[in-house]
């Protein structure tokens, strides 16, 4: 890929923020803005548990959380949501299940969106889960981009040596 188109695809994956992303008619908004709920936590809260099924949509206000999932056996960390980040766009658009549990790392504050106002909205204009999709998708590419990053700097990282030998060839021998 040249740097340019690099450039542009970091840039299109890029958060938006969170009026952009419910940019929406002033009743819509409104209504949203009266049903916001304020969620304050204490580090080691959990917010929500994997599989739960979702309230809301969350906007982090302060403080920083950790998500913790678990897939075939196996647990993993998923990295930390910080001030600002939209939080379970993925559980609110898709089946109404938490993807993953979250849990507080130290003092702060989230605002819900109830999903019920959420649902209400896009009824009242469609065109606002199309904007919370988009912001999904480029919630997708920051991940994966993110996730080939890590697993490059790991290979850049192994010496030479380290590598196994290719095992004897079939063809040609």
């Amino acid at each position: 890929m040249q740097p340019a188109a690099i450039s542009e695809r970091h840039e299109g994956a890029a958060a938006h923020p969170l009026a952009e992303l419910l940019a929406c008619p002033a009743a819509v908004g409104n209504m949203l803005n009266a049903s916001a709920e304020c969620i304050e936590f204490d580090a080691g809260d959990v917010i929500f548990q994997q599989n739960d099924i979702c309230r809301g949509l969350y906007v982090v206000i302060s403080g920083y959380m950790v998500r913790k999932a678990s897939r075939l056996d196996t647990r993993l960390k998923l990295g930390t949501v910080r001030a600002g980040e939209v939080v379970e766009l993925a559980a609110m658009l898709g089946d109404l299940r938490h993807t993953y549990t979250l849990i507080a790392q130290c003092k702060g504050a989230a605002m819900r969106l109830p999903r019920e106002a959420l649902q209400r909205g896009f009824e009242l204009y469609p065109p606002l889960r199309m904007q919370l999709l988009e912001e999904l998708a480029r919630e997708v590419s920051r991940a994966y981009d993110i996730c080939c990053a890590t697993r490059l700097a790991g290979l850049r990282r192994k010496p030479a040596g380290s590598r196994k030998p290719e095992p004897a060839g079939t063809l040609g021998e």
